[in-house]
């Protein structure tokens, strides 16, 4: 199956994923929310790719969600239709928020790469990446208050974890746009590039060094960072000690030191291949 809304390059172990729909502003269509998850998960399951790397094209990195994405043109007149209505539009956005989810829950580093504007949905989509990267020339917005909406695909869990308290309040009462230095200075990105081509390429160099450290030590970090980040520090210490007396690989450590001694890429033992959904999509 071809993808709609995306472009894939494997580059070694590195895996770049672009937006491809720059004439629609990379609006959010609802093929896009079937073939990102779908996308993600057989990237991380084949067991080569040690990390990902979500770009763009076009004057924007995204619009956010489109429009369509909420009608599904039924005329029914069953009269149980309208009841069911709050149950209907809940199982949509929990199947929404669990595309982005995929981003968190995949075992390898997923990097953001962000032009221009980043605008609602895109900044629930850019909150779930392991880092965010930026030109000069973006902002993001909570946009869904300018619609008279609260925004709910992911925005408010993870942000709050990123951004001073009192600046994502702002934010999100007031709708304005955030500048890139603006969220260079308060920590949602990590740093600002000129243009688009010198953060693509800086990025993806980060993501290809990540790629040449031991992939299960790496896993190993993201899982230890997001359950720091929803726990206490005592469930984190008692965590994070089952984890390594599961996964800790004394060979991989032994290759390490060798490999630092004799100026050498490391050998180490590759995250194993796991089973993926059913959509398959074409990737190079």
């Amino acid at each position: 199956m071809k993808l709609e809304c995306f472009e894939v390059d494997i580059l070694g172990h590195v895996a770049h994923v672009r937006l491809s729909r720059p004439e629609k502003r990379n609006s959010m269509v609802a093929t896009f929310w079937d073939e990102l998850p779908a996308l993600v998960d057989g990237l991380d399951s084949d067991g080569k790719t040690r990390a990902i790397v979500i770009s763009s094209t076009g004057p924007h990195f995204s619009s956010g969600m489109d429009v369509s994405v909420f009608t599904n043109g039924s005329t029914t007149q069953d009269p149980f239709a309208s009841r069911q209505r709050a149950a209907r539009f809940r199982g949509l956005v929990q199947r929404l928020q669990s595309s982005f989810s995929s981003l968190e829950q995949a075992r390898v580093p997923v990097l953001a790469a962000i032009q221009g504007g980043c605008i609602g949905a895109g900044v629930d989509l850019v909150t779930a990446c392991d880092m965010r990267y930026a030109t000069a020339d973006s902002y993001f917005t909570i946009y869904e208050t300018n619609l008279a909406m609260t925004a709910d695909v992911g925005t408010f869990p993870r942000i709050c974890k990123l951004m001073p308290d009192g600046l994502v309040r702002e934010l999100a009462y007031t709708g304005r746009a955030l500048s890139a230095n603006e969220a260079r200075e308060c920590g949602l990105v990590n740093k600002v590039y000129a243009t688009h081509e010198e953060m693509v390429h800086a990025v993806l160099a980060i993501a290809q060094t990540i790629a040449e450290k031991a992939p299960l030590a790496v896993h190993g970090c993201k899982r230890m960072i997001l359950h720091a980040r929803d726990h206490t520090v005592a469930d984190s210490l008692d965590y994070v000690a089952l984890w390594n007396a599961s996964f800790f690989q004394r060979e991989d450590t032994v290759e390490a030191m060798n490999a630092a001694r004799e100026k050498r890429a490391g050998d180490f033992t590759s995250l194993p291949e796991m089973p993926s959904g059913d959509q398959k999509f074409e990737i190079p």
